[in-house]
C-alpha cells in the first residue's frame, strides 16, 4: 500500500479533523493488557461503585489515545510525529461513551517544522471529557 505524506501546503490555520469511537470492555481488557495498569476504578466494579465515580471509568489515558489516531490519520495525517501533548481531564470515560477526538490547527511555522494544535475530545452527551494542546513535526520528505 501505497501512502501519500502531508506537506505543509495541504494544511491551514483554522483546518479542523475528528475521530470517533465507542469505549467498549474490550478496549478496557486491550488497554490492562498492554499498560499492566489494573487499577480497580477500571477493572473491579464493586470497588469502583463505592467511588464518588459510582461505578468503573475508562484510563484517562486509553480514551486520549483517540488523539494519537487524528495526529498519524487525519489531522495533520500520515507522516506526522508528536512533539507534545498537554491533557486536562474535565469528566470521566465510561464502557459504551462514544467519543470524539478533535484538532483544530492554530499555527504552522514550516521553517521550524511545527504544527501548533488545540485538542478537544467530547462525550456522546457533547459534553467535553478532555481538552489540550498538542505540537507536531512532519517527517522531511525527499525533494
Amino acid at each position: 500500500m501505497k501512502y501519500k505524506l502531508v506537506r505543509f501546503s495541504d494544511l491551514s490555520v483554522g483546518q479542523t479533523g475528528s475521530f470517533s469511537k465507542t469505549v467498549t470492555e474490550a478496549d478496557i481488557g486491550h488497554f490492562v493488557a498492554i499498560t499492566g495498569d489494573v487499577n480497580p476504578l477500571h477493572v473491579n466494579e464493586e470497588f469502583a461503585s463505592s467511588t464518588f465515580f459510582g461505578s468503573r471509568i475508562a484510563h484517562g489515558m486509553l480514551s486520549a489515545a483517540l488523539f494519537s489516531t487524528l495526529v498519524g490519520q487525519v489531522l495533520p495525517g500520515v507522516g506526522s510525529i508528536y512533539r507534545s501533548q498537554s491533557l486536562d481531564f474535565l469528566r470521566p470515560v465510561r464502557i459504551g461513551d462514544t467519543l470524539t477526538a478533535t484538532f483544530e490547527i492554530t499555527s504552522l511555522n514550516k521553517k521550524e517544522n511545527l504544527i501548533h494544535l488545540d485538542c478537544a475530545m467530547r462525550n456522546q452527551k457533547n459534553q467535553r471529557v478532555i481538552i489540550g494542546k498538542a505540537v507536531v513535526s512532519l517527517i522531511k520528505q525527499p525533494d
